[in-house]
């Protein structure tokens, strides 16, 4: 297969799960969405946000290679009505290397946020601690690229529960000091700024991190 082609391959990865993530909450681009668009060593980057009336804003980086996708986004809920946040961390490190994460949260520290009806995470994950700003019914699965769209059913589950909570408090704050503990503890988590600054260079890596992803630290 062509370097083109492969490229083409791993951008798609995640098409359907952002299909249903578009399907299932209204998102809508402002002036300025586009944040980022850069290629460094092979390794592309886009970084965007969205906006809808209930959500301050859903910011996703999507990173790809031949050899990898990486999709990751977080829908920051208007405030007013202690709503958790919604991730998703989709990672396609390689053919048979895969990892699906998404999740309710809670911008509370110490708060343990649950779903009834939903599956129980076991609680035994690096870098995802239910309880620490992750829910009990924190999804994560280990699997082939392959092998992806077998966890959709699951994700279009927790979103449409997502999008139900939305539609049932209707939150309109602005209040973003709300996720100030929330961004410096996901700031400190997140392991991205390494490998990003290996791509992209330390300057840029530490501005998507600082400026994009947790911003409200």
């Amino acid at each position: 297969m062509r370097m083109s082609e492969l490229l083409f391959d791993k951008m798609n990865l995640w098409k359907s799960y952002k299909d249903v993530l578009h399907d299932t909450i209204t998102l809508r681009n402002e002036v300025g969405s586009v944040w980022a668009q850069w290629e460094g060593k092979g390794t592309y980057l886009t970084a965007k946000t969205y906006t809808n009336e209930h959500i301050i804003k859903s910011r996703e980086v999507e990173i790809w290679n031949e050899k990898s996708c990486i999709y990751n986004n977080i829908i920051y809920p208007k405030t007013g009505s202690n709503l958790p946040c919604f991730g998703m961390d989709l990672m396609g490190f390689s053919d048979k290397k895969v990892i699906i994460v998404f999740d309710f949260q809670h911008p509370t520290e110490n708060y343990l946020f649950s779903v009834e009806g939903l599956p129980k995470g076991r609680g035994d994950y690096r870098f995802f601690e239910p309880g620490n700003h992750f829910s009990e019914n924190i999804y994560i699965q280990y699997c082939a690229m392959d092998e992806v769209d077998e966890h959709l059913e699951m994700f279009t589950t927790y979103l449409t529960k997502y999008k139900n909570m939305l539609e049932c408090e209707k939150p309109t704050g602005n209040d973003t000091s709300v996720y100030k503990d929330f961004d410096a503890y996901m700031t400190k988590l997140d392991p991205v700024g390494g490998y990003l600054t290996g791509k992209f260079g330390k300057e840029k890596a530490d501005s998507l991190v600082n400026d994009f992803l947790f911003c409200y630290d």
